[in-house]
């Protein structure tokens, strides 16, 4: 067991609420993950969760808002208006059940939620610990309208939970000591003249030959416009091979798998060709989430693709679930156990030539050009430029803006950071 794994165990085990954070390729994810391994193989019970479908997909969980029983309400005052405040006694049951609940992507979960989430485990007597896991110098939660952003650790619960803060900040996503330290000006939209310089270094004219390399867009259209555009310009036979999906449970809703198809990054319809480059979108043992590789051989029930070292890799459908925890009968007493709502088969790749900044998370790409005319958020350009594990292969588009106004960050995220700068585990 690594260090830090069993720093955090031995905290959590010791009732002690842990607030896990780092920049982006510091490995939060991959600790996350052997956290809850740890958890699950001794038997103790863990709710995976986070603020948006996408988050807890990749978690292989759900929404806070789903698991906590929230339904559509944005705070307190909203579920007494839609008497969703008094809590069911099997959502009580269910979370006094769980020995750890994880919050991932914390920095997208407003103050009014975060205090939702605490009434909750007061409701229903929660004696088990908490983990939440990110960067509040990553995405914000979603505002809508005039509203202004509230962080989790505004809201009057934070300090309940007393967490043990643990800094990761090793990076392991590139080692190229220059580009690291353009990631922490950045992260803190510290852009004095030195960053200036450096950033407009990586505005450089396109290649002529585009295959190699993956644009990140910040809208939809615009990937998947390029993918299809970039496809047609291989020879060849097109193969569309389409997603299979399972119904475990009679009563799912045709709109709920869709949901499940975007928010898991899923194609329904993956359409390949011999030589098209693509991205690997889950972690396996012979390969990473954002690791780039070439269709060499297609038949109907197989891809085969090669990495750049050479390895070729034969692929098969992978199955993804939709669960939901469950109150069954185990021998003479009632456990909650997870439960397959619905499966979803598909290869675990997608078109390279392009992707959106959002569905990036958690990956490490080598080629990548960024088209910053498309950043609109605080905290977007950091996300998008730490996707890049090989700093001599980035491109940026040079943007119509300056880049101190291209990238911000919200300051009450900032002074927060620096705030707790001082209780640090590396």
């Amino acid at each position: 067991m690594d260090k830090n794994l069993k720093y955090i165990v031995e905290k959590l085990n010791n009732k002690t609420n842990v607030f896990l954070t780092g920049g982006a390729g510091v490995g939060k994810t991959t600790l996350l993950s052997k956290v809850i391994k740890d958890y699950e193989e001794r038997g103790k019970k863990v709710a995976k969760l986070a603020s948006t479908g996408m988050a807890s997909t990749l978690l292989s969980g759900q929404t806070l808002h789903s698991f906590f029983d929230f339904g559509i309400c944005k705070d307190e005052d909203d579920l007494k208006l839609k008497g969703k405040y008094e809590l069911k006694r099997t959502i009580k049951k269910l979370i006094k059940s769980m020995s750890l609940i994880v919050i991932d992507e914390i920095s997208m979960v407003s103050s009014e939620l975060f205090n939702m989430i605490f009434l909750r485990l007061i409701q229903a007597e929660f004696d088990g610990v908490l983990l939440v896991v990110g960067d509040f110098l990553q995405l914000p939660p979603i505002v809508r309208g005039l509203d202004s952003v509230q962080f989790a650790f505004e809201s009057d619960s934070w300090k309940e939970f007393s967490f043990e803060k643990i800094e990761l900040q090793h990076i392991y996503r590139t080692d190229n000591e220059d580009f690291i330290q353009i990631l922490h000006n950045v992260r803190f939209a510290n852009i004095d003249e030195h960053v200036h310089n450096k950033l407009n270094t990586y505005i450089k004219p396109l290649p002529v030959d585009l295959s190699e390399f993956t644009f990140l867009f910040g809208k939809n259209n615009s990937a998947s416009f390029h993918n299809k555009e970039q496809l047609q310009n291989i020879d060849g036979d097109l193969f569309i091979k389409e997603a299979q999906t399972v119904k475990h449970i009679s009563s799912v809703k045709d709109y709920e798998i869709d949901r499940f198809y975007d928010e898991a990054r899923i194609e329904k319809e993956l359409n390949l060709k011999v030589g098209a480059p693509v991205l690997f979108t889950r972690n396996s043992w012979n390969y990473f989430n954002g690791e780039r590789a070439k269709v060499v051989n297609i038949d109907d029930n197989f891809v085969w693709v090669e990495k750049n070292s050479g390895v070729v890799i034969k692929l098969e459908m992978q199955k993804q679930s939709k669960t939901k925890w469950k109150e069954k009968k185990v021998g003479s007493k009632k456990e909650f156990e997870e439960e397959e709502l619905f499966s979803i088969y598909q290869f675990p790749i997608k078109l390279a030539f392009a992707i959106t900044i959002h569905k990036s998370q958690g990956m490490s790409i080598d080629n990548l050009i960024i088209q910053t005319n498309e950043i609109f958020a605080p905290s977007q350009f950091y996300v998008a430029i730490s996707r890049s594990s090989n700093p001599q292969n980035l491109i940026l588009i040079a943007p119509n803006k300056q880049w101190y106004e291209l990238i911000y960050v919200d300051k009450k995220a900032i002074d927060f950071v620096k705030i707790n700068e001082n209780k640090v585990q590396s």
